[in-house]
């Protein structure tokens, strides 16, 4: 890496090339950017979590991750690659809006957006998306087709590259900027509407604000990678017992931790079964799924309806 980025003046290579290749072309581009996808779950998942103030929420509960999935999806279906790589990624991104537009419209109903009618219009946008993804596939004339969707649906790294990672290295880096500079609203939005509109915060402004926020960021990762599920959901609880709830601390470090497991998923689903690779989305649930019924057990503990 020395090597490569002083131009070859500070390191002497004593290796082949074709290892210089990998670990320059293939290996590194593949880290950063799990790195950054964690990372943008990571904050996406403890915003959103604040903001419907429902712990057991995630970036793909607006339906912006199956949006983002339709719209990839639709493009491989019909051969829409004028663009070639980028046009995924573009349909992807413009999927997830389109996906979190609607969920807007029909949470909006009667002229109020309450976190509850936002949470049941995402689930529901989701299983529609998901249902319209399937027979897209279904119907194809492309026997391949199913198997580059599963690249979509359970997400994976591999197509990293140096071009495709300017994109969503500088959403996460807007994208953080703009939830640290809002920490304090974060902050008092878990307090309680109430609360917060007595401290002056204009509570359905602020929160229709940090959902385009997280939306546009979690379609961005989801363009670049697929849908990886359970990051945005259960590294907001790690870091909460770990440094509190306070956002100005929180929030970079999810970002730490998100970026960190999503890589380590990642080594995982190269590794376990090598040569052949498993989707990261395979890798992330299994270790998400206990933990969230975990917490669905240790919740319904607290209020005294399991022993």
């Amino acid at each position: 890496m020395v090597h490569w980025l002083s131009g070859g003046w500070l390191v002497t290579p004593d290796w082949r090339e074709a290892h210089e290749i990998i670990i320059v072309q293939t290996r590194i581009p593949r880290v950063i950017l799990a790195g950054v996808v964690g990372a943008g779950l990571g904050v996406s998942g403890m915003v959103i979590q604040a903001i419907v103030r429902n712990p057991l929420a995630g970036p793909s509960i607006l339906g912006v991750s199956s949006g983002a999935a339709t719209g990839a999806v639709i493009v491989m279906r019909f051969g829409l690659v004028a663009l070639g790589a980028f046009t995924l990624h573009i349909a992807a991104f413009l999927g997830g809006l389109a996906a979190l537009s609607i969920v807007f419209w029909i949470a909006r109903t009667g002229g109020q957006m309450t976190p509850t009618r936002l949470v049941l219009a995402g689930i529901a946008m989701s299983a529609v998306l998901s249902a319209v993804t399937s027979l897209l596939v279904l119907t194809s004339p492309d026997p391949q087709l199913a198997a580059r969707v599963l690249f979509w649906t359970l997400g994976g790294f591999g197509s990293a590259q140096w071009r495709l990672l300017p994109i969503p290295v500088i959403a996460l880096i807007i994208g953080l900027a703009i939830m640290l500079v809002q920490a304090r609203r974060l902050n008092l939005l878990m307090a309680g509407d109430e609360s917060a509109v007595a401290l002056g915060l204009d509570v359905e402004r602020f929160r229709r604000g940090m959902f385009v926020l997280t939306a546009a960021l979690t379609g961005i990762t989801v363009a670049v990678s697929g849908v990886i599920g359970f990051v945005g959901l259960i590294m907001p609880h790690i870091v909460r017992l770990l440094v509190g709830a306070d956002h100005r601390r929180a929030l970079p470090a999810v970002a730490l931790l998100g970026a960190s497991f999503t890589i380590a998923a990642d080594l995982v689903a190269r590794s376990i079964i090598a040569p052949l690779e498993l989707p990261v989305g395979i890798v992330t649930a299994l270790v998400g799924g206990p933990f969230f019924i975990w917490l669905l057990r240790r919740d319904a503990r607290s209020l005294g309806v399991v022993k």
